[in-house]
């Protein structure tokens, strides 16, 4: 199979930690459903080229079976890799050059594939909606998404891009779907990210709108557009910023509250304190990027994280740029702004 470069704009980064374990092998794996074949390669092998590019290895294809040639651990990475790409394709998800990287960057946890598409006696970690059906795509996701579908209260702590927010309203979408809370209440700290719009025109929803406008988009992603105006009209799904959640107790509900570093410790005592029966809280923020003044010494995230962690009921998860699922590169910024060296 002669090798082909990947099309125009979906040409993968090279990995910054190449593999260089001298000791070299050779692996074959066969796939039996010959029609995914055409989708496992991608156009002109883009995604084989993907994986040769960031595990170093050589990939050759004949027929329904592949050949990978490169060091031990790059060659057994790769062949996992790609295992995962057929499955995915065969549960009939689809398969673009993010979902590879995010696979790529899973297959050095050596449970993955058991923890993912599940064993005899262990169900597979998944989220189900409407629109898609929803797998880990990083190794820090697998624990997240477990604590979303059994703990009372889940902080998730960690840098933009690693899904702590989508994740959250899938899983409250998915709950929706299946009766078990009766309402999806999504809230945010009306705060601008170091710089002051002024007074916005409109009404109250105008106005808060482009504040929780990420909030709506991870709705749409797993609700019809249809659906998400009739529950918002309805009042089954509200949107709001966290000033009006006083005096309120949010009972059967499926409660977040996104860029959680930007409350007070007041307004997130008064946030945590609606909680009522049967419902769950999952507190979003990035403890590094706090926009209030005074800055962490203020932010009522990290003191309700320092209060709160290690009580029953309450589960924290904490995200590194290992876990970004966005674009390669949006990791290695992470990494950069916020690395040993930073």
């Amino acid at each position: 199979m002669a090798r082909k470069p990947a099309r125009a704009g979906m040409a993968p980064s090279p990995s910054p930690t190449p593999l260089r374990d001298p000791r070299r092998a050779r692996s074959e794996i066969a796939f039996e459903d010959q029609s995914l074949l055409g989708p496992l390669f991608g156009q002109f092998d883009a995604n084989l080229v993907q994986v040769e590019n960031r595990l170093g290895v050589f990939i050759s294809a004949r027929g329904d079976r592949v050949q990978i040639e490169g060091s031990e651990d790059a060659v057994a990475r790769a062949r996992d890799t790609l295992q995962a790409m057929y499955d995915r394709l065969a549960m009939g998800q689809e398969l673009d050059a993010g979902a590879i990287e995010a696979l790529i960057a899973m297959s050095v946890e050596p449970t993955l594939e058991g923890i993912v598409r599940g064993s005899s006696d262990a169900p597979p970690v998944m989220i189900r909606t409407r629109r898609k059906t929803i797998v880990p795509r990083s190794a820090g996701q697998i624990p997240y998404m477990q604590q979303l579908a059994s703990e009372d209260i889940i902080f998730a702590l960690g840098p933009a891009g690693t899904g702590k927010t989508y994740l959250a309203v899938a899983q409250a979408v998915s709950q929706l779907i299946t009766g078990s809370v009766q309402r999806l209440i999504l809230s945010r700290p009306a705060v601008e990210a170091g710089e002051k719009l002024g007074f916005l025109p409109g009404d109250m929803k105008d106005k808060v709108d482009p504040y929780l406008r990420p909030l709506y988009d991870a709705l749409y992603d797993c609700m019809p557009p249809e659906q998400v105006e009739r529950h918002i009209a309805s009042g089954v799904i509200e949107v709001a910023p966290i000033a009006f959640m006083r005096g309120r107790t949010l009972a059967d509900a499926f409660v977040i509250l996104d860029e959680a570093q930007n409350t007070t410790r007041e307004q997130m005592k008064m946030f945590l304190t609606r909680f009522g029966q049967n419902s769950r809280m999952v507190v979003c923020g990035d403890p590094r990027q706090v926009d209030i003044p005074g800055g962490d010494r203020t932010s009522g995230l990290a003191d309700a994280v320092e209060k709160l962690e290690g009580i029953e009921g309450v589960a924290v998860s904490r995200f590194t740029a290992a876990d970004v699922v966005r674009h390669p590169i949006v990791g290695r910024i992470v990494e950069a702004y916020e690395g040993p060296g930073a």
